[in-house]
Order: C-alpha cells, then structure tokens, then sequence
C-alpha cells in the first residue's frame, strides 16, 4: 500500500510539474516588448513616459509582456550593452524613443537579426527589414496650439523658446506660428510673436537657461511662451509658476505630452494652457499590435500626423474655454483631412 501510494504521489508531483512547466511554455509564448530610456527617467513627462505609456497600455490590452532598461549614459555603447540586454533576457521586440539611438539601432538591426526594432523621431543610416522608423508631423501640432492659444487669448505678445534647433523642435515652432497667423487671418485675434521673442536655448537639460530666458521674455511683457525644450522647458514652467503665485497673469504651452499637471500650483491652478502633443504612446501601441497581427512594417518610415491620430492638443484643455476647444476640434478634422495645409517649413515671422 505503501509504495501505491509513494507511486500516486509521484504521479501527482510529475503532474503539477507538467502544469507548472505548460504555464511557463505559455507565459514564453507572449511577445516580450522591451524599450531602453533615453536621458531623464521613466516619468519624464516627455518622450520616455510617453513611449513606456504606450508600451504599458499594449500590456493591458495585448499578450505581450514588457520591460524597460535604463542606460548609464546617452552614449552609443551605452545604448547597444542595454538592447543586448533586453534580446538576450528574450525580449526581441526593441522600441527606442528619440534621435540619439539612430546609430545604435543601426547596428544592432544586423547584429540581432530575429529582432525587431522601432525607433521614434529618428532613422538609422539604413532602415533594415526588421526596423520601422517613425517621425511626427510637429508642426501641425504647434498650429494646433498656436491656433487654440491665440484664440483663447484673442491679444498679446508670444514667445518660443526651444531646445536644440533640430527638425522636430524647429517644426514645432514653424507649426506655432503658422496657427497664430491662422487666428489671427480667421478669427479676429491679434496675437504677435517677434523675431527677438524666438530663441534655441542649444540643450535639453538646462533648466536654469530656460527658466533665463523665460524670465526676459515674461518681463518684455510676453504673454504666452510655447516651449519645446525638454528640461530646458522645466525652467520655463518653474519661472511661470512662481510668476503665476505672485499674481501675475502668464502662461506655457506645453509640448510632446499634456503637461498641465506640470503646471499646478495654489493647488489647483496651472500655468498650462494647452500643450502640442505627439502621440508617442500611440505610436508605440500601434507597432506592437501591428507585430501581434503580423503586419509589421519593417523597413519603413512612417509618419504619424492628424490623418492617423497621431498628433494634437489634449481631449480636456482645463484652461481652454469649451468654444475654443470646440473651433480647435473642427481645425484638427480640417487638417487631418487635408482641407487646411501646415507646412513643415520656415516662413515669415508674424509681425
């Protein structure tokens, strides 16, 4: 009897272990969606936090299981020894979020063939067939901000101060100012915005610059700055806030996410009026769903604008009054349908 039951117990202890090893096979079987952070933190407000929001709602809505890894630095040796670490934990689905990692997925592309790679706001030398490259069309989401904030204005002098003067800065700005004219032709407003009131601070990470030159700006009696500068832009926004806490009436425009948390202060008060956002966590959503369906576009480069919803302001504009959302919403249908063109390019300032 004894050895019956010594036998049945095996049995039952070589079962659990074939459920225990059938549910680890099944957990293997999920995508392994892996992304490693630029500079800043996972809760960056900007373009990590974005692609990692992305990422986390694919995990809710899709078989996928995540991770990220944080570099030591910005560096392109940094970047591949993190991507190495992710493949060889099993995640070979790779999302990089912004321009610094082009040389590095380039090389990784051909050195982990079976993976797949997709960066934002930035294309290798050479986008191999497990790669998509993905872009934003910036500048209609500066119009769309610059449109909403001159109208909820209707007067006064604007500035812009960004971070390096690359092409997804400079199309916000150009974007920007192409809204305030939109406004201003077709809406009665009278927003200006100076050469002098322009500025590229040349960094990312200067939060004391920006909060300088918010300061020069505010006390030239600007009314509004559009800023799109990273932790630049942080300088600006702390400089509102105080400015705000004393009494005075000034306002930012936020960018690539909507940063009117960013913005509080007495509590329940923002200094953010609208911001510019670019559908980071969409973009990276969308690649990985397109994975699951087998319909990855390697080897492509995409650009995600008002057409596919991939650009915009925020849905809840606190600041905004809800006809000046309303007018903003019908623009955005305008634009995504083509019946009112951005460009993309550098035209005359407003004067």
């Amino acid at each position: 009897m004894k050895k019956i039951l010594l036998a049945l117990t095996a049995i039952l202890l070589v079962g659990g272990l074939l459920v225990s090893c059938s549910g680890d096979e099944d957990s293997g079987d999920l995508l392994k969606v892996g992304m490693v952070t630029d500079a800043g933190t996972i809760d960056d407000k900007s373009f990590n936090q974005g692609t990692w929001e992305g990422i986390q709602q694919a995990e809710k809505d899709l078989d996928i299981t995540t991770r990220y890894l944080k570099p030591n630095g910005t560096t392109e040796a940094e970047y591949l020894q993190e991507m190495g670490n992710l493949y060889d934990g099993g995640y070979k689905f790779i999302i990089t979020p912004g321009f610094k990692f082009e040389t590095a997925v380039n090389i990784a592309q051909d050195e982990y063939k079976d993976a797949k790679f997709v960066i934002l706001d930035g294309m290798p030398a050479t986008v191999g067939d497990n790669t998509v490259s993905i872009f934003f069309a910036e500048e209609q989401a500066g119009f769309l901000a610059g449109y909403a904030a001159a109208l909820q204005l209707q007067e006064g002098n604007l500035g812009f101060i960004g971070g390096m003067e690359i092409p997804p800065v400079q199309k916000f700005n150009w974007g920007f100012q192409q809204g305030v004219a939109y406004a201003n032709e077709n809406e009665g407003t009278n927003c200006v915005l100076n050469a002098q009131d322009v500025v590229y601070q040349g960094s990312f990470d200067n939060v004391a610059a920006g909060g300088q030159l918010a300061a020069t700006m505010y006390d030239r009696g600007i009314k509004a700055i559009f800023t799109a500068a990273g932790g630049v832009g942080v300088g600006v926004i702390n400089e509102a806030k105080a400015r705000a806490t004393s009494g005075e009436d000034v306002w930012v425009i936020g960018v690539d996410v909507d940063q009117y948390a960013d913005g509080l202060y007495n509590d329940n008060d923002s200094i953010i009026l609208t911001s510019a956002v670019k559908g980071i966590d969409v973009a990276a959503y969308d690649m990985i769903k397109a994975e699951l369906e087998g319909t990855f576009p390697g080897g492509q480069v995409l650009t995600f604008d008002a057409s596919n919803n991939g650009i915009g302001i925020p849905a809840e504009n606190p600041n905004l009054d809800p006809e000046v959302e309303k007018k903003t919403a019908e623009l955005f249908k305008l634009i995504a349908n083509e019946s009112v063109k951005v460009s993309n390019e550098q035209g005359n300032l407003i004067k």
